[in-house]
């Protein structure tokens, strides 16, 4: 049997980058992974929560407005940095939507002693991000769309985004 690489891993340092940065001791390793693990998740709990809400507008751009592309967390001795890199960042535009977002992450951490910070970045070219594009496609399937046109506007978006090559597979029940 073949060895298998994590994707992940086989390209950090070339074409990605660390999705953590910080360092601990080899006894506190397991609770800074856990740590991240809960902030990501709150994170996108929220998102999702908040996605839900809002779910009765009817615009292109919304079918993949709160889509996360990923979350970065720089961990120091007193602060805790986390940069959300989104697609379309309406939701958290709003007022107090951060702040709602710090207090709950504040509640998950348990952090006493360590201040949060939370900054969102706008990704340059969403439509090439492949999570945009499957979540842009899963909206448009789920307003029945056909799903030959909604994978063509997927393969048009990209074009636009300037990419070489697309690849898109849609699995289940589809026309019938």
């Amino acid at each position: 049997m073949g060895q298998k690489i994590n994707p992940l891993g086989f390209r950090l340092g070339t074409t990605q980058n660390h999705h953590s940065f910080w360092f601990a001791q080899p006894k506190n390793y397991s609770e800074g992974l856990q740590e991240d693990k809960k902030i990501r998740n709150c994170i996108k709990n929220y998102i999702q929560k908040n996605r839900k809400k809002g779910s009765n507008r009817k615009m292109e751009s919304d079918s993949s407005s709160e889509v996360i592309t990923h979350i970065e967390i720089q961990k120091e001795i007193d602060t805790i940095h986390v940069i959300i890199h989104i697609g379309f960042p309406n939701l958290l535009k709003k007022k107090g939507a951060i702040e709602e977002l710090e207090k709950d992450l504040q509640k998950e951490v348990n952090s006493v002693n360590q201040r949060l910070n939370i900054a969102i970045e706008k990704v340059k070219e969403p439509y090439r991000q492949p999570n945009i594009l499957a979540e842009y496609i899963a909206f448009q399937l789920k307003n029945r769309v056909s799903f030959r046109k909604a994978m063509k506007k997927a393969i048009e978006l990209t074009k636009k985004a300037d990419i070489k090559g697309i690849k898109i597979q849609i699995a289940g029940r589809l026309a019938g």
